[in-house]
């Protein structure tokens, strides 16, 4: 039996020929490929062994001998630990253009379809765009501390931040404070969790937690909440228990301000993590669909309404239909705060097999699809029955909007006119896009 090859336990050095999807470093081995967390394509590096697989190993970088040009110092200290982020040694401009190629690669791979456009990719501020975060907590009996952060890069540990610049300051700015004040918790080794959400008031912290907070917790909450300006709510179990501690109560909403519209919200809702970036997403969109004062617009996944009340500023009826029916209860208030009629709600699940669908065929001439990272293949073909000329397709994920895209050129008939890329989380491997079909 030939023996197990065994990387070598000393220092490496390798010339990185290629960036990975996921943005590791690639490279060549004595024929074995090794991904190289750090490194950068085109650069020379020095790295360690980390893990030795049967088809490929894995590696750290010690030390960059040859940079990239695009090669920029990370902001935060605790980049190459923390799980939260990967590319923060990547200037953020090479980053979204980087995106932007991997789009047309994987749309061209997988979909064998092209745009006949491609738009500038739409990106915002790099730093503190961050409003919905799901933290770790974990209070460490050996180094006699709590615990407040993203995971390890790698593990299931959750990291020691002290801060996080791509967090809204909210919180960002109060990690090692918010970690003090879970040390100080009777009830400390029973809270696993910290789900943040932020909007246009104070940041909402919804603790998880296994056993009910006693006094001395809720009024040391309280102060907390008081002095650093946020609010705190509990789950002790399933989404529908979390409420806020007393006095803690407010009204978490964003604002659209190009429709004059105000989206109220719960703390564990789906909302987008980059207000701005959504902004620009909802402002391409419309541009994208043109609603006129005398059209049906069909919008699926629709949620609490991001693209269903924006549109129905200039539409005669908006349809959204979402599976959830939590946010579809606020996605109708969120039409009656903001004064609009012309829309209609409808629960449904959008990824089933069930033929009949919640909308009447024929009545639509547009839509707009925002789904999840399955993507939408079991509703694609009801779009043209349903009248569907223009399309606006909104995706979390390359693979299925490829996929997608080719069932609607190959098989439905729409022509592919444009695609871009998003920054929606810079420093992360995330890619979400925008694509606009058409058809006869």
């Amino acid at each position: 039996m030939a023996r197990k090859h065994r990387p070598p336990a000393e220092p490496v050095e390798a010339d990185i020929v290629s960036l990975t999807p996921e943005g590791r470093g690639l490279t060549q081995i004595a024929g074995k490929t090794v991904f190289v967390d750090g490194a950068l394509a085109g650069e020379r590096v020095r790295f360690r062994y980390t893990r030795n697989r049967r088809r490929f190993d894995e590696g750290q970088v010690i030390e960059v001998l040859e940079a990239a040009p695009e090669r920029v110092v990370p902001r935060c200290p605790h980049f190459g630990v923390c799980g939260g982020c990967r590319l923060q040694h990547l200037a953020p401009e090479a980053q979204i253009a980087r995106k932007q190629a991997l789009l047309a690669e994987v749309l061209r791979a997988i979909g064998h379809v092209e745009p006949q456009h491609w738009l500038p990719p739409l990106a915002a501020s790099p730093w503190g765009y961050r409003r919905k975060a799901r933290l770790g907590v974990r209070h460490v009996l050996k180094k006699g501390r709590t615990l407040v952060g993203f995971r390890e890069r790698g593990t299931s540990l959750v990291a020691d931040l002290e801060e996080c610049p791509v967090l809204h300051p909210d919180i960002g700015t109060r990690l090692a404070a918010l970690r003090t004040l879970m040390e100080c918790l009777t009830r400390r080794e029973r809270i696993p969790q910290i789900e943040f959400a932020k909007g246009e008031g104070p940041g909402v912290l919804v603790l998880r937690t296994l056993d009910p907070l006693d006094e001395e917790d809720v009024a040391r909450l309280q102060a907390f909440a008081a002095a650093e300006g946020v609010r705190f709510f509990v789950q002790e179990a399933g989404p529908e228990s979390i409420r806020p501690l007393p006095g803690q109560a407010t009204d978490l909403y964003y604002r659209l301000p190009a429709w004059d519209l105000r989206l109220h919200f719960q703390p564990t809702d789906f909302t987008q993590v980059n207000l701005e970036v959504n902004r620009l997403m909802v402002a391409q969109a419309l541009e994208w669909l043109d609603p006129q004062p005398e059209e049906s617009i069909l919008d699926l996944f629709c949620g609490l309404g991001n693209f269903t009340l924006p549109l129905a500023r200039h539409a005669a009826l908006v349809v959204g239909v979402e599976g959830d029916a939590g946010l579809v209860a606020r996605a109708r208030r969120n039409a009656a705060v903001n004064g609009l009629g012309n829309v209609r709600f409808e629960v449904a699940d959008l990824q089933g097999r069930a033929e009949a669908a919640p909308w009447p065929e024929g009545r639509f001439v547009k839509a707009l699809l925002d789904p999840p990272r399955s993507g939408a293949l079991e509703i694609l073909d009801r779009l043209p029955a349903a009248g569907v000329r223009r399309l606006v397709y909104v995706s979390c994920f390359p693979p299925t909007l490829a996929r997608d895209a080719d069932r609607l050129v190959r098989d439905l008939g729409y022509r592919f006119l444009a695609a871009g890329a998003m920054d929606m989380f810079p420093h992360t491997a995330h890619l979400e896009s925008m694509a606009v079909f058409e058809r006869e």
